[in-house]
C-alpha cells in the first residue's frame, strides 16, 4: 500500500507535528506499506526523517500553508501526482488555519478524496462539541459562540465525509454519532509515541524539576504553576525548579516572552523553547513529575500519554477529557482545581513529599501507557482501510453486476 498522510510534520510549528512524526516512525515499519508520501506544510528547516529502525521509502512534498486559501488545490494536485492507495489525514479543526474560510477549505479536503473514490480516514484529535469556546481561547462572547458552534457543526458534516473518521475518545464517538446520525465513526485510542524499557521508579535526583510540556497562551498557562511553586516554598524544603517545556500558541504569539519577564525574579525557572524531538525523552527523564496547567481541555492528550511512557506522576484539572481519560485509559494522577493556585500546589507537594504515593502513580501510567503503544494503534488503521477497500471492491463489483444484468434484460 502507498499511504499519503496529510499532515502538519516536524520542524513544523502547526498542531499535532510530533504525532505524525511518530506515526510515520511506525508505518513505515509495517510489511504491507510499500511507500508513505508526506503532504505536509511548508517549512524552512528539512522535515525531520532521521529514522533509526529500518522501512519503506518516505516522499516529502511540501503543498499546504497555515491560512492559506488554496491548500485544497494544492493538496489535491498533490494527491493527483503522487497516486496513493490511501489517505489518512491527521486533523484538528484549526490544522489548516485559524482563519474560518481558510479553515473550512482545508476540511473539503476529505470529500475530495471521497469524490475520487480513494480509501479515507480522517485521524480528527477534538470534536467542538466537546470544547470550551471561552477558556480554549476562541471567544467569550456569546453570540459568537453560537456562530462558532454553527461553523463547527458545518465543519464537522465535512469531515464526516471520509470513509471513516476515526477519533480517540469513546465519548466522541457517542457524541457523533448521536448528532449526526452516522455509522462511520471509530475509536482509535490516541496511542503512546514510545514504550521504554520499565523505568526504575527511583527517587528523582534534587532539585525536583517540575515540568509542562506544550503550547501556551490560550488554555494552557503558566502563570498559576509559577505561584505554586512560589507558593511552596514558603513553607516546605522541598528544592524545586521550574522547567517550562515548549513554545507560545500559534494564535498567542509573544505570551511565553511575557511571562518570562512579568517572572524574571524567580529562581529555578526555565523556558526551553521548542524542543527537538531528540531531546525529548531527557526532558521527560530529568523530570520528578509532569503538570498540566490547563483550564480546559480540548482532546486527548498526547503529553500525558509520553509521561505515562516515561513513568512519570502527573498532576491533572479535575475536568473534562483528562478526567475521561484517566478512567478509560487506566492512568492515574493528583487532581487539583484550574484555577486554584493554592490546590495545585498541594497536589504538586503531595506527590513529592510522598515518594511511595509518587512511585505507585508512576507504575500504573506506565502500565496504561503500554497497553496502546503505536505500533497497535498502526496497524487498527491498516486494518480499517483493508476494510474499506474491501468494501469498494464489493460496492464496484455489484455496479459491474448491475449494469451487465440491466444488458442481459
Amino acid at each position: 500500500m502507498k499511504l499519503a498522510i496529510v499532515t502538519a510534520y516536524p520542524p513544523s510549528k502547526v498542531t499535532l507535528n510530533e504525532y505524525a512524526y511518530h506515526l510515520v516512525k511506525h508505518f513505515r515499519q509495517r510489511e504491507n506499506i510499500t511507500e508513505i508520501v508526506l503532504l505536509t506544510d511548508k517549512t524552512e528547516g528539512k522535515k525531520d526523517l532521521q529514522f533509526v529502525e529500518s522501512g519503506c521509502k518516505v516522499t516529502v512534498k511540501e503543498c499546504w500553508s497555515f491560512n492559506s486559501y488554496t491548500n485544497i488545490i494544492k493538496v489535491t494536485q498533490a494527491i493527483n501526482q503522487t497516486q496513493p492507495d490511501a489517505v489518512l489525514f491527521n486533523l484538528q479543526f484549526m490544522k489548516f488555519g485559524d482563519k474560518k474560510v481558510a479553515a473550512a477549505l482545508g476540511l473539503m479536503l476529505p470529500l475530495v478524496c471521497k469524490l475520487k473514490k480513494i480509501p479515507t480516514i480522517v485521524l480528527l484529535h477534538n470534536i467542538l462539541e466537546e470544547v470550551d469556546l471561552g477558556s480554549a481561547g476562541f471567544t467569550s462572547n456569546k453570540i459568537m459562540q453560537k456562530i462558532y458552534g454553527f461553523i463547527g457543526s458545518t465543519l464537522t458534516r465535512l469531515v464526516l465525509q471520509a470513509d471513516v473518521v476515526a477519533v480517540t475518545m469513546q465519548k466522541y464517538v457517542d457524541i457523533l454519532e448521536e448528532k449526526y446520525k452516522v455509522k462511520n465513526v471509530k475509536l482509535i485510542p490516541h496511542g503512546t509515541f514510545e514504550i521504554l524499557e520499565e523505568p526504575s521508579f527511583s527517587i528523582p535526583l534534587q532539585p525536583f524539576k517540575v515540568m509542562t510540556f506544550g503550547k501556551f497562551g490560550t488554555y494552557k498557562k503558566v502563570e498559576n504553576l509559577i505561584e505554586a511553586v512560589e507558593s511552596i516554598r514558603t513553607y516546605s524544603n522541598l528544592n524545586l525548579e521550574i522547567v517550562i517545556a515548549g513554545t507560545d500558541n500559534p494564535n498567542t504569539s509573544g505570551y511565553l516572552e511575557s511571562v518570562k519577564k512579568a517572572y524574571s525574579h524567580v529562581e529555578g525557572l526555565t523556558f526551553t523553547g521548542y524542543v527537538e524531538e531528540q531531546d525529548v525523552p531527557r526532558l521527560f527523564k530529568e523530570s520528578a513529575l509532569v503538570v498540566f496547567p490547563y483550564t480546559s481541555t480540548t482532546g486527548s492528550s498526547g503529553v500525558l500519554h509520553q509521561a505515562g511512557s516515561y513513568g512519570k506522576a502527573v498532576v491533572m484539572p479535575d475536568l473534562g477529557d483528562l478526567a475521561l481519560l484517566i478512567k478509560d485509559e487506566g492512568y492515574r494522577g493528583e487532581f487539583f482545581e484550574p484555577t486554584s493556585v493554592n490546590s495545585l500546589a498541594l497536589a504538586i507537594q503531595k506527590i513529592l513529599e510522598n515518594n511511595a504515593y509518587r512511585v505507585e502513580l508512576e507504575r500504573a501510567n506506565y502500565k496504561a501507557a503500554t497497553a496502546y503503544p503505536m505500533s497497535r494503534i498502526t496497524s487498527m488503521y491498516l486494518n480499517t482501510f483493508q476494510s474499506i477497500i474491501l468494501k469498494k471492491k464489493r460496492g464496484t463489483l455489484q455496479e459491474e453486476q448491475t449494469g451487465l444484468n440491466y444488458l442481459e434484460s
